[in-house]
């Protein structure tokens, strides 16, 4: 997993609970990194799941909330940082759209080691509803919810996202993305 990942959701647990709390589950928690990450290292994603374990142990907040909340913060982040991949995007739709013929593969140009989850999405003829796939061996669909949650926000559009299937592994997720 790419070190940008694993500096962001530090951040995020310093910014929202305190840097006592980072301390913690990185102590907490058996890193062969030892917790000291780059933005362009990569790391072995067990790092991530004890991580988030280890925050949900401390904070009494389940996995898939923080999951959540991370993907949330980590769509500004995403912003914030590669700006160029947003040019010309006029609504959440159009970027989301984008996301696996465009989006991931400059990501891979720029991190040709990085594993992306494999993405579809289906814009409905009226243009009011997306469905969206999302497929990982990381089980992160949780992830994928707040980042499309926060890409409404970008936008500043009403849109409800909802899961609407899941297999028994969580390997495969779908949404349905509705604008009010």
């Amino acid at each position: 997993m790419k070190g940008i990942i694993f500096t962001e959701f530090t951040e995020m647990v310093e910014d929202k609970f305190g840097f006592e709390v980072a301390d913690e589950i990185i102590s907490s928690s058996n890193l062969p990194s030892g917790g000291a990450y780059t933005a362009v290292g990569t790391y072995e994603f067990d790092e991530m799941v004890q991580l988030v374990s280890n925050l949900s142990k401390n904070t009494g907040i389940a996995v898939g909330d923080l999951l959540f909340t991370f993907g949330d913060h980590l769509f500004g982040r995403f912003f914030s940082i590669y700006p160029h991949f947003f040019e010309g995007k006029q609504n959440s739709f159009e970027f989301l759209s984008e996301l696996e013929d465009y989006i991931h593969v400059e990501v891979l140009k720029l991190y040709p080691d990085a594993q992306l989850p494999a993405i579809t999405t289906e814009i409905a003829p009226d243009g009011n509803s997306m469905k969206m796939s999302y497929k990982s061996s990381r089980k992160m669909g949780n992830l994928a919810l707040g980042l499309m949650t926060g890409c409404a926000r970008h936008f500043k559009e009403d849109i409800t996202v909802e899961k609407i299937s899941e297999d028994d592994e969580g390997t495969v997720v779908n949404f349905l993305l509705t604008k009010k």
